[in-house]
């Protein structure tokens, strides 16, 4: 049939207002740039910054400063937290900080590392874990009285712990009891990541005993470690959070040197056989952790932190108060500074 005028108003008419689908929906023809929301956010993001607040914990001589500033590329070290390797480790675990402002792409991050200097290193190690703790429940505490405040800041400090990187000795046998003890009481208030330090004094065959034994005492002492399963949002979260689950803990080396291997350089441990390459996925798995903490998971980690760690700090703390924390005027003074 011709297209008459009528004919013609009406096409022009449903282009313009759209077409119906068969769910009864409509479907706009035109370019709106809903797309350009995600360029917004970037920016915004840009200009603001992140905070990621990562914990180390493991006794001494893992590793712990060094592996941190080979993730990072940067100098972040127990020095630079005001504790020496020289000095005597304290008797209770004292708790250091030290932040440092990464750039890269022209986006801001400031990274903060907690470090706990002797833990795990005392004959008595009883309740070792208790200053860790309190620590942690410090920053959701610090978190609580920003936010309940009549004229709070525009963007409340984030000095909650984002990650804790648990360092497991590559003894190749099973976990110690303090291992178990710390994860179970600390996994429920922070994300706990297990990983085998100084991968490279076992054999592949032994890391891989080592790595499957872990797991079972894990599981079998019912503790959850991150990404949780709980937390997976859909299928396509669970598939990847399956394969990260089943290479977990990952067995990894840190170094802040480089060597000449094959005409690169490249960051690594100098023995007396070779170089272990931190960055081989052959020689360790440091890629694999790096990639997971940094590249895809590192946004999910603050999200699970303010949306399930925190806010179940915080419904039991507003639920001790009657509803509402109390804030003196102390308090307010204090966090207005």
């Amino acid at each position: 049939m011709a297209n008459t005028p009528r004919s013609r108003v009406n096409l022009l008419s449903k282009a313009i207002s759209g077409t119906h689908s068969s769910t009864g929906g409509s479907t706009l023809l035109g370019y709106i740039g809903i797309d350009t929301i995600i360029e917004q956010m970037r920016k915004k993001t840009m200009k603001t910054g992140f905070d990621f607040n990562i914990m180390v914990v493991g006794h001494s001589g893992l590793g712990k400063s060094t592996l941190v500033n080979t993730l990072f590329k940067s100098q972040v070290s127990r020095r630079s937290a005001g504790w020496a390797r020289d000095e005597k480790i304290p008797k209770t675990v004292e708790i250091k900080s030290v932040s440092h402002v990464i750039e890269e792409g022209g986006v801001k991050m400031k990274l903060t590392l907690v470090d706990t200097p002797g833990f795990g290193d005392q004959i008595n190690n009883d309740n070792c874990w208790e200053p860790i703790s309190k620590f942690i429940n410090e920053q959701y505490e610090k978190f609580l009285k920003e936010e309940v405040n009549i004229t709070r800041k525009k963007r409340i400090p984030d000095t909650r712990v984002h990650c804790c990187l648990y360092f497991i000795s590559p003894t190749g046998h099973s976990l110690r009891q303090l291992d178990i003890e710390f994860m179970k009481r600390l996994s429920h208030s922070v994300n706990i990541i297990p990983i085998i330090a100084k991968a490279d004094t076992m054999t592949t065959e032994e890391r891989q005993e080592f790595k499957q034994r872990v797991r079972k005492e894990l599981e079998m002492s019912g503790i959850e470690f991150y990404p949780q399963k709980e937390f997976d949002d859909d299928m396509e979260d669970k598939s990847d959070n399956d394969k990260i689950r089943e290479a977990m803990p990952f067995a990894v080396v840190g170094s802040d040197k480089e060597y000449q291997v094959n005409g690169k350089r490249v960051l690594g441990r100098k023995t007396a056989w070779g170089v272990v390459e931190v960055e081989n996925p052959n020689h360790c798995e440091f890629a694999q952790l790096r990639d997971f903490l940094i590249r895809s998971h590192l946004q999910d980690l603050k999200e699970v932190t303010h949306n399930i760690h925190y806010e179940t700090y915080r419904a039991k703390r507003l639920n001790e108060n009657g509803g509402l924390h109390p804030i003196s005027s102390s308090d307010t003074q204090e966090s207005n500074l």
